[in-house]
């Protein structure tokens, strides 16, 4: 047994031994090989070649045994000298590549060929431009400089290449001077631009007529410059463009007073249009020809002349409306209202005769009453159906005292025992009984307190400014934080401007879009002056007069006023923050006071003739804030799921209101909603051959239509924008509801004084203009930065505002004049009794 073990043990130690002396003998092998290739002993031939830049060098063959060295030499002047290196090969191994490497006194850059980009994209012919020296460098290097330029592959089998090396007479770029060129992702390019003495700043335009995507960079004056598609987002200010780009740069923000203009075509256009297209095994030429122009600014004359002629054509309204007030105070318009004499006011209450206290008291003799009935049917008293209060115009002052007589007469007969007699005195008082009257006045609407409703109405501006307020702040420090952002990564795609029209000031990178919105702020603190000054007015007359005030005229309530007044002030400052780095994250500032304005505009002009009828501010904010929360969803997640919930919820939403709304708001939404519609279907439509409230139906029936068509509209086509598309509706809405106002009014019989006339012209100009511009589209936020900028356009106004700028001037003009249209538009019934105004 210890024999074989000592066998075993032999045999182990001798394949140990045979395993070492394996290694040795590779190991001393491999040392060898590697010796003889350092001394070039295993045929790897160096060939050094002195280059001349006027020299092509073509279909040069190369392999693993032999490399090339390219020695290039040229003088460096005080002026910068850039030099192109083009290389391509027809036959190379996409596994083996030719690699160029290039070395300068103070910098290298490398690339192969084929040029792999995105892993995916293959480029068989390479242009870059090396790296100038900066004033710094050119100070301390030599005058005479080499270029050196090793070309090798790791491939057994031989390929060829094409080396060309040349030096650029355009590198710089001028001003006011028009530079093309040609661009593809492989041949990348840049020039050089330096501030002339006298610039400050400039605009920088690069347009293509073609879609393909690009990145145009500007980059300080720096080795390494980053010009390929994975780097060149690495330093400086950024973007994509398809056909156009625009920047500004200011001196101040280049150390040598000069910046690189760098240009890379993508593989693909996902960047720009968000759509990849399938590409062939070989890549395609992706060309682009584009021309470059470097231009001044404006002075700052020009800025100042832009913001103090926007700021004077608003104060002017004030001016105006200064003079039109003393012009009215002079001529005595309406003095018979504010200076009403002792006998005008005994003439105008002499007429109520009170029908209330009549149906209270004894009822008159039944010869007067035959005498009452017997009278003809006049057009009014026609109208009136059932459950309706005669016209008391109707009653001649002859037959109004004989009635009076006759009960004095029969004061002293026998009284009768009423107190087991219904004189229905409820009828005057209940509002479920009142508001079901076929021919409603406004005396039958106003009912409720004064005071009480005026402090209700006034919650409307107090709640809207804590909206303001609370709403406000963190979208201010939102928007700064998009512009820091702006600034410290260079990415110009983060903010939807009109590049070609955007001139900063300060931190603001478009500072006219955000200044041009002073006109909302403006206009509507001259809204609130003018109804300050009209509410106290009001209350001066009420105070002398408090019993023709409650009897005579719409009631006056101002709390609505002052709330559209501060949503005007309101939709100027989100405006501004939203134009301060417009983009879809934050779309929601610039249009959110705008459904708040449409909405209480539409609820004053409901609230004129139905004073006891409105909507509770918490109700109608809250409704808002749900409106723009679907926006936002609608914005943010829009398939066709949401275009089904939101049809169905707006054509439902349109039903119930109207059913409110001709109800007088008598109705209750819940469970017998749906019930309660089928009723009014039938019963007004179906059998009667004429609705009970004909001039609400056909305002409604009008209102369902344009509803349901913008609900199936967005179903069948889903628009892009559905901020835009939401807000249309409300404007719709209101605008419709304005027309049926008038209209209504001039049928009734009743005037629109001159003052409203002129309003009404006004305002449809100004809308038609700026509705003109609005439909521009200079940006839009619904598609990718590089599609928006196909929009950009030049300057129009001043050479400062563009067409969208001019669009918030005619805007808020138009809503200011909207404003005052509702504020007059009733001025014609101050003196005329209440229970003569129809409810519509």
């Amino acid at each position: 047994m210890a024999t074989s073990c000592l066998q075993k043990s032999a045999q182990i130690c001798l394949i140990l031994a045979a395993v070492f002396m394996n290694f040795s003998s590779s190991a001393s092998a491999r040392s060898f090989d590697l010796m003889n290739y350092l001394d070039g002993s295993n045929d790897l031939n160096t060939t050094v070649i002195t280059g001349n830049f006027s020299n092509l060098y073509e279909d040069v063959q190369i392999d693993r045994h032999h490399q090339y060295l390219f020695v290039f030499s040229y003088n460096e002047t005080n002026e910068t000298t850039a030099v192109r290196i083009h290389t391509s090969s027809d036959k190379v191994n996409n596994s083996f590549p030719i690699m160029f490497v290039v070395r300068q006194q103070q910098g290298l850059l490398s690339w192969q060929v084929p040029l792999s980009i995105n892993y995916n994209y293959r480029y068989k012919s390479v242009n870059r431009t090396l790296c100038p020296m900066d004033k710094d460098s050119r100070r301390s290097l030599t005058q005479d400089q080499l270029i050196y330029i090793d070309v090798s592959t790791m491939s057994i089998e031989p390929s060829n290449f094409t080396l060309s090396v040349s030096l650029l007479d355009d590198f710089r770029l001028s001003l006011d001077t028009v530079k093309n060129t040609s661009v593809s992702p492989a041949a990348p390019e840049y020039y050089m631009f330096t501030f002339p003495d006298n610039v400050a700043s400039v605009l920088l335009t690069v347009e293509s007529e073609d879609k393909q995507c690009m990145v145009v960079s500007i980059q300080d004056i720096k080795c390494p410059v980053f010009d390929l598609d994975n780097n060149i987002v690495f330093q400086g200010k950024y973007q994509t463009m398809t056909k156009q780009a625009a920047l500004i740069l200011n001196k101040e923000d280049y150390d040598e007073d000069a910046f690189y203009v760098v240009m890379v075509v993508k593989s693909n256009d996902l960047d720009c249009n968000q759509i990849q297209n399938i590409q062939p095994v070989t890549p395609i030429h992706r060309n682009k020809n584009v021309n470059i122009l470097v231009k001044g600014t404006l002075s700052k004359a020009s800025y100042y002349k832009g913001i103090f002629v926007a700021v004077a054509v608003f104060l002017s309204f004030y001016l105006i409306a200064f003079f039109i007030c003393i012009f009215y105070h002079c001529c005595g318009y309406n003095s018979e209202y504010l200076n009403m004499s002792e006998d005008m006011k005994d003439k105008l209450l002499g007429f109520y005769n009170g029908p209330r206290e009549c149906h209270r008291s004894r009822q008159p003799s039944s010869s007067s009453t035959d005498r009452l009935l017997s009278r003809p049917m006049t057009s009014s008293t026609r109208d009136a159906s059932y459950g309706s209060i005669a016209n008391q115009s109707e009653i001649s002052e002859e037959e109004s005292a004989s009635i009076g007589n006759e009960r004095e007469d029969n004061s002293d007969q026998s009284e009768v025992d009423t107190s087991e007699i219904d004189m229905l005195s409820d009828a005057y008082e209940d509002k479920r009984i009142v508001r079901t009257k076929t021919a409603l006045f406004v005396t039958d609407l106003s009912r409720k307190s004064p005071k009480k409703l005026s402090k209700t109405y006034k919650i409307y501006h107090w709640n809207l400014l804590t909206i303001g307020i609370f709403y406000g702040l963190p979208v201010i420090q939102l928007v700064v934080s998009y512009q820091k952002v702006l600034h410290r990564t260079g990415d110009q795609d983060i903010c939807y401007y009109n590049f070609y029209c955007a001139h900063p000031l300060g931190v603001l990178s478009s500072f006219n879009n955000v200044f041009s919105n002073i006109g909302y702020v403006l206009l509507g603190a001259l809204f609130i002056i003018i109804v300050k000054k009209r509410a106290s007015v009001h209350r001066a007359f009420a105070a002398k007069n408090k019993e023709i005030s409650q009897r005579y005229g719409i009631p006056q309530h101002y709390g609505l006023y002052y709330a559209m007044g501060l949503a005007l002030m309101m939709e100027g400052l989100m405006s501004a923050c939203y134009h301060v780095c417009p983009n879809n994250s934050n779309f929601q500032f610039d249009t959110s006071f705008m459904y708040i304005i449409a909405c209480l505009n539409m609820l004053k002009i409901y609230q004129t003739r139905h004073p006891d009828i409105n909507a509770k501010a918490h109700t109608t904010y809250l409704s808002m804030a749900f409106v723009i929360f679907i926006a936002v969803i609608g914005v943010a997640y829009a398939n066709s799921i949401f275009w089904i919930l939101y049809a169905l919820v707006h054509m439902l939403v349109s039903l119930i209101l109207s059913a409110q709304i001709y109800f007088m708001g008598m109705w209750k939404v819940d469970c017998g909603v749906f019930k309660r519609l089928w009723w009014l279907f039938r019963n007004d439509c179906l059998k009667c051959g004429r609705p009970i409230y004909p001039n609400r139906f056909v305002l409604l029936l009008i209102g369902n239509i344009i509803n349901w068509s913008f609900a199936i509209y967005g179903f069948v086509n889903p628009p892009t924008d559905f901020a835009t598309y939401l807000l249309a509706i409300f404007i719709g809405n209101l605008m419709l509801y304005v027309l049926f106002y008038i209209i209504m009014k001039l049928l009734s019989g009743e005037k629109i004084h001159l003052l409203a006339t002129a309003c009404i012209i006004t305002a449809t100009l100004t809308w038609a203009g700026a509705l003109y511009f609005f439909f521009a589209h200079l940006t839009s936020w619904s598609v990718t930065p590089a599609t928006s900028k196909e929009g950009n356009r030049q300057c129009l106004l001043l050479e400062f505002y563009d067409a969208h700028d001019i669009w918030h001037f005619l805007s808020a003009i138009g809503m200011f004049f909207g404003f005052l249209i509702i504020l007059t538009l009733d001025d014609d019934l101050m003196l005329k009794r209440r229970d003569q105004i129809p409810v519509f």
